[in-house]
């Protein structure tokens, strides 16, 4: 399983990567991951103006996207859009960090989940599918 990245070079710039989630059979109930440790869940809501310039993320986490759709711009004006169901790996946590937005006049709710530091997935390069 594949899930976006948003990481921090060496030289605090922001970038889209993709993160690799291995998964295993787990018999008849599907394939699994394995467990990894979190910290905390925070539950939001964004409103439907939502338009927050560049700031990086306040820690390494896991963000879950439950309803509404937004945008994420990076350091090199790329910018990609999410909605309900997809999981994002915040690690931009130095530097200019990124931009999010609210589209289609959406209010947004999402889940975000702490990650501790040691918490690793393989990753591939920025562009990389």
């Amino acid at each position: 399983m594949h899930i976006t990245r948003i990481y921090h070079d060496e030289t605090g710039k922001s970038h889209f990567g993709k993160a690799t989630i291995e998964l295993k059979d787990g018999g008849p109930i599907g394939l699994l991951s394995e467990q990894f440790p979190a910290g905390n869940i925070i539950f939001r809501e964004t409103p439907a103006d939502y338009d927050f310039k560049w700031h990086p993320a306040p820690q390494r986490q896991l963000l879950f996207i439950l309803k509404g759709r937004c945008e994420f711009t990076v350091s090199s004006g790329e910018n990609q859009q999410f909605g309900a169901g997809d999981v994002l790996l915040l690690e931009d946590t130095e530097g200019q960090g990124h931009c999010s937005k609210a589209l289609f006049n959406e209010v947004r709710h999402s889940i975000f989940v702490t990650l501790p530091d040691d918490v690793t997935f393989p990753n591939h390069a920025p562009n990389d599918n």
